[in-house]
């Protein structure tokens, strides 16, 4: 199990990210127009998930707005959002904020979190994502994952971009 704090506590995950070298595990999430965002979606472009526990909350939105930003300037790359929020709720904060350079995506009916090992099993957050990047190649291979070491802690954008330029 992979850990994070929250409030000083420690809080594990139901598993391990996805280890670097592995395929990427396949995944069915739900787009803010109820439609599946899959893998198969994107095949031979990139993939940088900003996994994270509410689009509700600061730090959350932030990573938003960030890879947003960012999400233009990175070849054949494709930015998706994932959280348990609804996809009515991911779908509004994109709309009062202008986010158009990255997928939102909900969780709410799949396994995702199971399958990348993000899902928080401890603490008052149970239930809900880590906040993690997970970054897998055009081929399909993860290339890059991070959790932060606070749940309240912004993601390293930095890694993640340099691992999609590198």
């Amino acid at each position: 199990m992979a850990t994070t704090t929250f409030n000083d506590e420690v809080i594990r995950t139901n598993g391990e990210l996805p280890a670097v070298g592995e395929p990427l595990p396949s995944f069915v999430l739900t787009g803010t127009d109820l439609a599946d965002v899959t893998n198969e979606s994107f095949a031979g472009r990139t993939i940088v998930f900003n996994i994270f526990p509410s689009v509700d909350t600061g730090v959350c939105a932030m990573s938003v707005r960030q890879f947003n930003k960012m999400a233009s300037e990175l070849p054949n790359t494709v930015v998706i959002c994932a959280s348990m929020d609804l996809p009515f709720a991911l779908g509004r904060f994109c709309g009062a904020e202008g986010i158009e350079n990255v997928i939102s995506a909900s969780a709410f009916r799949s396994d995702f979190g199971h399958k990348f090992g993000v899902t928080m099993i401890d603490g008052g957050l149970q239930g809900l994502f880590a906040r993690c990047i997970v970054v897998a190649d055009a081929a399909g291979n993860v290339i890059y994952t991070d959790i932060t070491s606070a749940v309240g802690d912004e993601p390293n954008y930095e890694a993640a971009v340099l691992a999609v330029i590198s």
